[in-house]
């Protein structure tokens, strides 16, 4: 269920229900979360993707997948409310399949409060002007 959704930032939340009524997560039970795909424009996107982890989870799996002639390069990020942003413990792995270009990175246990960060560029294509002026 989409909570906000605003070119610049986007918030999913689950809900978990079928036919039959809903059913809320109680303190010690845990639920396997199925996947979840989106895609978004190149002119809405930007050049990072942010996950925050506030619910305890055993494994996050992010995969961006750019057109190989771009010939993108991907890094990131974790930051905690304790800890500055330092590189990602694991890098993100690459494979090219023909046309397109995927990065997949994976973290099983992440902490709690954690966000993580991977961010891009395009080699193959210059930086767009982002100069909004001088504010007087």
């Amino acid at each position: 269920m989409a909570r906000h959704d605003r070119d610049v930032f986007k918030e999913v939340w689950l809900l978990f229900d079928n036919e039959h009524g809903r059913f809320p997560l109680y303190p010690g039970e845990s639920v396997w979360g199925s996947k979840y795909t989106y895609t978004v424009g190149d002119d809405k996107w930007g050049s990072r993707f942010q996950r925050a982890v506030r619910l305890p989870t055993e494994r996050l799996e992010v995969q961006l997948v750019f057109p190989a002639a771009l010939d993108p390069v991907v890094w990131g990020t974790e930051t905690s409310m304790t800890a500055e942003a330092s590189p990602l413990r694991t890098p993100p792995v690459r494979s090219d399949d023909g046309k397109l270009r995927q990065f997949t990175w994976i973290t099983t246990t992440p902490a709690l409060h954690a966000r993580y960060r991977l961010e891009w560029r395009f080699r193959a294509r210059p930086e767009r002007d982002t100069d909004q002026g001088e504010f007087r």
